[in-house]
């Protein structure tokens, strides 16, 4: 079937058709630039991620825009109580934001527009809105009247009347109230405060709002419409279904064809938030967890439903990107194997079909992470059987699909560690290094006075080199030949 996913707009699974044939234009919105980002941030981050590599795997050509807010009130607050300026802020959790989402191996976006170098089509956009009269100046504040737009709430499902004025968070309702004509309308422009970054404009010295930000990132990097525009279910309203009437009042366009949202990451039952104080620092948690694993959890569940986060579901993430590692570096070991070949691209396509069939079902991972634990699990039986037995049982043709299939769709959906030699024998001569590593030599080195130690009979002597390999992470085996064949647990 084709690639069909749950369109916030319609509120339904549609066929992904863009708006030109094997071009994706993609816009997720990022961080504001004002702390770590949180774990409800990464499960966005990551999903997001997957859904651009899935569509690369099926051959589209991606452009991927993510924003930074760099101007907001939690910004400036943050700055004052550490006596420093907006700017010095911003730089310093944009430098952190990229240091934890490579951990999480995320793709780097194509660009990284930022709301403080888009002035320019922020006031364009505002002027625009004004000759339409979806705008309003007031006192150095620039409003959009949302009652001129009259598919206002068609996103979000909600009905003007039940709309609360400052919703986003970022509105001081009060201080706005007597300049609005509507209680419903929100600022496109902020007029100067005393102290505050400000820039000039035909209203005034004064700064952007929130929303007028990413609908004129949006213009300047993607176009007048986009294909897919994407983000945290709680930014649907207010924040997207303004987006929707800022961009759609001027262009008359769709703003995006695809509204995708992720669900919530539940704590102790109920809804992450900052409000409620129950949020976790991405980074605190990948002090405990490996990034890998934490990606893993995000998969585990399907992008729309919740996600309880606890430490056994951690643990369980853990234990399963484990098994998924110990393939990987099992297989590793596979290319030693006669006739292998490393320049092959073949893959196994009854196994590669089940695992689109789940990712085009609206990028349903969970079903598509089962495929790959199939595979992980054949190959860590053959790799196991090639440690032991000194061969796998399926043949170097049977083998190698399943061994690119397996790295292939771990790649897609960004799960990757680095490869390490598991499986040598006394002749070896390749070198480990590394600070916490035996190397090779030095295995073999300790074999080799272990057998000199047993062909003496000293057998106190080879137990304690034994030994001292197990506390290393170092497993031998005696062969009936008399060969001494060893791996790294």
């Amino acid at each position: 079937m084709p690639l069909t996913l749950y369109n916030t707009l319609t509120r339904r699974k549609e066929p992904f058709d863009p708006i030109e044939p094997g071009k994706v234009r993609m816009y997720v919105c990022g961080i504001t630039a004002y702390n770590y980002f949180h774990v409800g941030n990464a499960r966005a981050f990551v999903m997001f991620d997957v859904v651009r590599r899935y569509l690369m795997w099926r051959g589209y050509t991606v452009r991927y825009v993510q924003n930074f807010t760099d101007i907001d009130d939690k910004i400036l607050k943050r700055a004052l109580a550490e006596h420093t300026t907006m700017e010095a802020i911003a730089e310093k959790y944009i430098a952190a934001y990229f240091e934890d989402a490579d951990r999480l191996n995320i793709l780097r976006a194509d660009a990284y527009p930022r709301a403080t170098h888009t002035i320019d089509g922020i006031q364009r956009l505002i002027h625009e809105l004004e000759d339409r009269h979806y705008a309003y100046a007031a006192d150095g504040d620039v409003y959009y009247a949302v009652r001129q737009f009259a598919d206002y709430g068609k996103l979000s499902g909600r009905k003007l009347e039940e709309m609360q004025a400052g919703a986003s968070g970022r509105v001081d309702v009060e201080e706005d109230a007597d300049k609005k004509k509507d209680p419903a309308d929100f600022a496109l422009w902020k007029a100067a405060k005393p102290g505050e970054p400000s820039w000039k404009s035909p209203w005034g010295a004064g700064r952007p709002g929130w929303h007028i930000e990413c609908s004129a990132m949006v213009r300047d990097e993607l176009g007048e419409s986009i294909d897919i525009h994407a983000g945290g279910m709680d930014l649907t309203f207010p924040h997207h279904e303004n987006e929707i009437a800022q961009s759609e009042a001027v262009t008359g366009k769709p703003l995006a064809r695809y509204w995708l949202h992720n669900g919530f990451i539940n704590m102790d039952g109920e809804k992450m938030s900052k409000s409620l104080g129950n949020f976790r620092l991405t980074r605190d948690l990948l002090t405990t967890y490996d990034p890998m694993a934490f990606r893993l959890f995000v998969l585990q569940a399907q992008y729309r439903k919740p996600i309880d986060f606890t430490a056994d579901a951690l643990d369980a993430a853990a234990n399963g990107w484990k098994t998924l590692k110990e393939a990987l570096q099992f297989g590793t070991q596979f290319t030693a194997l006669p006739r292998w070949s490393t320049d092959t691209d073949a893959l196994d396509q009854g196994t590669v079909d089940r695992f689109n069939e789940a990712m085009d079902d609206d990028i349903n991972t969970p079903i598509a992470l089962s495929v790959v634990f199939e595979l992980a699990k054949l190959l860590s039986r053959e790799g196991n059987q090639l440690v032991h037995q000194g061969k796998p049982d399926l043949s170097v043709d049977q083998l190698q699909p399943q061994w690119q299939t397996f790295t292939s769709l771990l790649n897609v959906l960004g799960l990757e560690a680095k490869p390490v030699s598991l499986v040598g024998t006394i002749s070896q001569e390749t070198v480990l290094t590394g600070d916490l590593t035996v190397s090779d030599s030095a295995i073999e080195a300790l074999i080799q006075q272990r057998q000199e130690a047993r062909q003496a009979k000293n057998w106190a002597e080879s137990d304690r080199i034994r030994n001292e390999l197990q506390a290393q992470g170092i497993t031998l085996i005696d062969q009936k030949d008399g060969v001494t064949r060893w791996h790294r647990n």
